[in-house]
């Protein structure tokens, strides 16, 4: 008999639900954006965050259902993030997800957040199996993990400052490109010169990442200029800042997987949408006889059917929370 996973995610600026049958496939996947009410500020705001996931979640979880075509007498557990994110955005989503649960008698299971991003390309590649590495990228975190087993995960490198996504962020918005940095560096950067510009790399031959020092060389050159009196050209310098963060990703993925000797590499997290990341990635991958996996662009970013998804597996396993489930804005793996 099929299981129903009814998936909420609350834990930035997204508020999700969806409906997944079995952790594999995908009835409904409802994803409710705030982006044009944290764009004037140039990131996000967790007050707006939280009053705007309050307005949304009822919708949001009514239309994943009727989208799916079932009821909540059709599900058979309900999956919510708990962390890592805003706690008071994981609130909201956790509160509707426990309400829901206690009322009809269903089993609560917490996801924590990175954790689905993984489960992503599970939703997208049906036949994916451990050990794998995977490159986990996104705002809050830069992570690479050691899959010996679905559920055990080993942490074998990860950021020591700014995330990725961060770096992305916060060059975005000193170059006047706009929120959210990742697809407005990008977009700038397709017409501009990636070699106009050379950056540092740090932490070189290792596998934890620092971007902090990346994303200064970058905001110092614009500013030094300004201060001249020089005009630079910003897609030369948002592109050249791009490579310099896909070519450290590239290199210490690489590494990892040499390190481990695995096959098979993950790509996840919002930053996983980005298409130099994916194409110097998938080359590198193909040099070294290795296979890259990556889920499609709206899997990629924030949204619930990869909290269904690892909900469903951590069911399986009996991982079913207590009522007294709390949000962990620090949440690890």
């Amino acid at each position: 008999m099929s299981t129903l996973v009814l998936g909420i995610e609350s834990s930035c600026d997204e508020t999700a639900a969806s409906v997944v049958r079995d952790g594999r496939e995908v009835l409904s996947n409802i994803i409710a954006t705030q982006i044009p009410w944290h764009k004037a500020y140039g990131g996000v705001v967790p007050e707006i965050a939280s009053r705007k996931h309050l307005e949304f979640i009822n919708p949001v979880i009514r239309k994943a259902l009727d989208d799916a075509g079932v009821t909540l007498d059709d599900i058979g557990a309900v999956a919510v993030t708990y962390g890592p994110g805003l706690v008071g955005a994981l609130l909201v989503g956790l509160s509707a997800a426990k309400a829901l649960a206690y009322s009809r008698n269903l089993p609560l299971v917490g996801v924590n957040h990175i954790e689905g991003h993984i489960y992503a390309n599970f939703l997208a590649h049906q036949d994916l199996e451990a050990p794998l590495v995977c490159l986990t990228v996104s705002g809050g975190h830069t992570t690479l993990l050691y899959i010996e087993e679905m559920g055990d995960y080993t942490i074998i490198g990860q950021t020591r400052d700014d995330a990725a996504g961060e770096a992305f962020d916060k060059v975005s918005r000193v170059l006047g490109l706009g929120y959210p940095g990742g697809p407005a560096v990008e977009k700038a950067a397709q017409t501009g010169n990636p070699n106009a510009f050379r950056f540092p790399k740090a932490l070189h031959g290792e596998l934890d990442f620092s971007f902090s020092g990346l994303k200064t060389a970058v905001i110092n050159t614009f500013h030094n200029a300004g201060q001249k009196g020089e005009e630079l050209n910003i897609n030369d310098l948002a592109a050249s800042f791009q490579e310099s963060v896909v070519e450290v990703l590239t290199e210490k993925t690489m590494l990892a997987a040499e390190k481990k000797n695995a096959k098979n590499i993950l790509l996840s997290g919002g930053v996983a949408s980005n298409e130099r990341l994916r194409e110097v990635l998938t080359a590198a991958c193909k040099d070294a006889h290795k296979t890259l996996y990556f889920p499609p662009k709206v899997l990629c970013t924030d949204n619930a059917a990869m909290i269904a998804c690892a909900g469903f597996y951590r069911l399986k396993k009996g991982n079913i929370a207590k009522w007294d489930l709390n949000a962990d804005p620090r949440l690890g793996l």
